[in-house]
């Protein structure tokens, strides 16, 4: 019986050393982005999808054709980079009240309507202002 004991501490041990799951690493899509204000939290613009787009991983939102988009940010297109909005989409029910966001390629968009301009740019890392 403590062998077994003494090899359960072992396992649980090399598990804690080593674990099975690592993150990955996701590439920067731009430093800084074009906002309404400096939180990014109010609509800048309503916009509808001209074609279907798949998300390829978590930070991107899947849109349909025909889908209305309200848009809270803009990234600033950086070299070698395509140009993403960030906003979000909500479900075709009435009752979904809650949507998702996250980005999308702003060049399979067409803004409907402009609610107030995107004059702030703001960079897309947080920044710890506090002194140590």
């Amino acid at each position: 019986m403590t062998q077994r004991v003494y090899f359960v501490v072992l396992l649980l041990c090399l598990g804690l050393m080593c674990p099975l799951v690592t993150g990955i690493f996701m590439d920067k899509l731009a430093s800084k982005k074009l906002c309404a204000d400096d939180n990014c939290v109010y609509t800048i613009s309503l916009a509808r999808a001209e074609e279907d787009y798949n998300a390829p991983d978590c930070r991107f939102i899947n849109i349909k054709k025909g889908q209305l988009i309200y848009v809270y940010s803009k990234l600033v297109k950086e070299k070698d980079s395509g140009e993403f909005w960030a906003g979000s989409v909500y479900g075709e029910q009435y009752e979904d009240h809650m949507g998702t966001v996250g980005y999308f390629p702003s060049s399979l968009v067409s803004e409907q309507h402009v609610y107030q301009e995107a004059n702030k740019t703001v960079p897309t890392t947080v920044r710890n202002l506090q002194k140590p």
